[in-house]
Parts: C-alpha cells; structure tokens; sequence
C-alpha cells in the first residue's frame, strides 16, 4: 500500500478530475515517471500561468493523455520538481499531505510541504 508523507495510507487526491500519473486519483509514482507525480496540490490560477511559462500548459486539454485541462480549485498530481520551482517563483499551489506520496519527501523535508498545507 502507498504511503503519504506521515507514513500513513496515501489517499486519493482528486477523481473529478482524475488524476495521479496512473489516473487512479493517487498520487503515486514508478521509476518510468520520469516527472515524479507525486504531490497532490490545490492547483491556483497563479500556478497555471506561471507552469504554462515553463511549457507546461495545465490548462489545455489534452484528450490523447486522458487529461481534461485543469483550472483554479482543481486537485492535480504535479511533479515534485515544478512544484519546488513554483515555491522558489512564490506561485506554490497549496498541498493536500494526506494525498501527497512519501517519495516527496526524497526533495525536501517534511516543514516546507507542511508550510503549505491545505
């Protein structure tokens, strides 16, 4: 069973829309992930437009990937590198911890995804 970062039983992060990189609402990864999928966040019109500036357009759906396009208020698996870039750019969206994987904390330690909890 895959674990949060309390190590408890990771829990969906969203299934409208569905999510995780196994589009099984959680947020979990394996090593073709090459992204690590693997925080579950409260996605904000700030992020969007700050990941569409990276070249990750969130928002447009793409319906070949199984991805309907995300807008505010949405919950997203991100990866946990765009992420960490967002917290650096002052974008971050906020986190939900139950729904985020214990592979996370591999990029940082458990204060700052709590700093940003839902």
């Amino acid at each position: 069973m895959p674990k949060n970062i309390y190590g408890d039983p990771l829990i969906p992060c969203c299934t409208n829309p569905m999510t995780g990189y196994f589009r099984d609402s959680l947020c979990r990864t394996m090593p073709e992930d090459t992204g690590t999928h693997v925080v579950c966040a409260l996605i904000t019109d700030d992020f969007l437009k700050y990941t569409k500036s990276k070249g990750n357009d969130l928002s447009t759906p793409k319906p070949q990937w199984q991805f309907p396009g995300l807008k505010a208020g949405d919950k997203w698996c991100l990866c946990v590198s765009r992420w960490l870039e967002a917290e650096k750019a002052g974008v971050a969206p906020k986190i939900d911890l139950k729904a985020t994987h214990i592979k996370a904390l591999d990029f940082a330690p458990l204060e700052r995804f709590e700093a940003y909890a839902i």
